[in-house]
C-alpha cells in the first residue's frame, strides 16, 4: 500500500475505486465498505484509493471536545487498511480552511481532478463538504457530469448491529471489552514502548512491563485489570494488564502495566502490542502488598481460565 501525505504526490491510477472517511477503528461497518471497493477493483482491474483526514475533523471543528480519544493511531489504521486490500491511502490535512470546501468543490477538485475517480463507494448517510451538504442523492443525480459511478452501501449492511466508532469508544471507556471487540471484529489493541517503572511488581513475584503510549489521542480503556495477549517482536504471549493509579502504593499518575505469563527477559525500550481479551475487575486499593499479591494470583488464574 502506498501512503500519500496530501494530494501533491498522488498520480492518478487506472480505474480508481474510491472511498473516503475517517475510518477510526476500521470496525466491521468499515470493513464492509473496504471489502466492496476491493471486489469492484478486482472486477474492473482497478486499484483501491481511500481518502482520509488528519487531524480528525472533530478536533478541528469542535475544539472544545478536547477529550476526544481515537480508536486507532494513524500507524495502526494504515496497517489495518492495508490488510483489507487498500492500494493507496491518501491523507488530507484537515484544517478550518479545508472544512470550508463545499460538496461541489470537494467532488470537482479532489474526486474528479486529483483522483480521477472511476467509481466512488460510500456508506449510508455519508456526507462531505461544508455543513455536510454533499450527499449520495446529489452525486447520483450528477454522475454524468462528474464522470464516475457512485454506490452507497445500504444501512442494513453497514449498520446491521448498530456499529459505530462512538459506540466502541463508549464500550471501552466502561470496560465492556467484549462488546468493543465484537464491533471491531478483533481484539482492541494499544501499541507502546516499555519504560522503567518502580519495579514494585517484581518485589511480589509479579514483574510488570510499564507501557508508554506515545499518542496523546489514543483511547486507553477504563481503569482496571484485563486478560490480554501481548505481542513481543513476532511472538504472542498471554498475560494480564492493569490500568490505573496503583492506589495500594499511593501512585500519583496513571500507568499501564502488563505481566506476561511464561516470559523471561528484558523488555525495556522494546515496542510491544497489547490486545485486550476480557475485563477482569475494577481497580481497587488493598491493605498491603501481601493482599495485592493474593488478588493478582486470583487474577492470573481467572485470566488463564479465559484463555483456556
Amino acid at each position: 500500500m502506498k501512503i500519500y501525505e496530501g494530494l501533491e504526490h498522488f498520480k492518478p491510477v487506472n480505474n480508481a475505486v474510491v472511498t473516503s472517511g475517517t475510518f477510526d477503528g476500521v470496525h466491521l461497518g468499515h470493513q464492509k465498505i473496504l471489502a466492496r471497493i476491493r471486489d469492484i477493483a478486482n472486477k474492473i482491474k482497478g486499484e483501491t484509493v481511500l481518502i482520509t483526514f488528519w487531524p480528525h475533523p472533530r478536533l478541528i471543528l469542535y475544539p472544545e471536545e478536547h477529550n476526544l480519544r481515537l480508536l486507532t493511531t494513524f500507524e495502526e489504521k494504515a496497517k489495518m487498511l492495508e490488510s483489507f486490500g487498500v492500494d493507496h491511502l491518501v491523507t488530507i490535512p484537515f484544517t478550518k480552511e479545508f472544512s470550508q470546501l463545499t460538496g461541489e468543490e470537494f467532488v470537482q477538485q479532489i474526486l474528479v481532478e486529483k483522483i480521477q475517480t472511476r467509481k466512488l463507494v460510500i456508506g449510508y448517510d455519508h456526507r462531505f463538504g461544508k455543513n455536510r451538504e454533499g450527499s449520495f442523492d446529489h452525486l447520483q443525480a450528477n454522475k454524468e457530469k462528474y464522470g464516475f459511478d457512485i454506490e452507497e452501501i445500504p444501512r442494513a449492511d453497514v449498520d446491521h448491529v448498530g456499529i459505530s466508532s462512538t459506540k466502541i469508544r463508549m464500550a471501552l471507556e466502561s470496560g465492556e471489552i467484549q462488546v468493543a471487540n465484537e464491533f471491531l471484529g478483533r481484539e482492541y489493541e494499544i501499541n507502546g514502548i516499555v519504560i522503567k517503572g518502580q519495579q514494585i511488581g517484581r518485589s511480589i513475584d509479579f514483574p510488570t512491563a510499564n507501557i508508554h503510549v506515545p499518542s496523546n489521542y489514543k483511547l486507553i480503556p477504563s481503569d482496571g485489570a484485563y486478560a490480554v495477549h501481548i505481542k513481543v517482536k513476532d511472538e504472542i504471549y498471554q498475560g494480564m494488564l492493569n490500568i490505573g493509579n496503583r492506589p495500594t502504593v499511593d501512585g500519583l499518575e496513571k500507568t499501564i502495566e502488563v505481566h506476561l505469563f511464561d516470559y523471561e527477559g528484558n523488555l525495556y525500550d522494546q515496542q510491544i502490542t497489547v490486545y485486550f481479551k476480557e475485563f477482569l475487575r475494577p481497580e481497587r486499593k488493598f491493605a498491603n502488598l501481601d493482599e495485592l499479591k493474593a488478588q493478582l494470583e486470583k487474577d492470573k488464574q481467572k485470566a488463564k481460565q479465559i484463555f483456556n
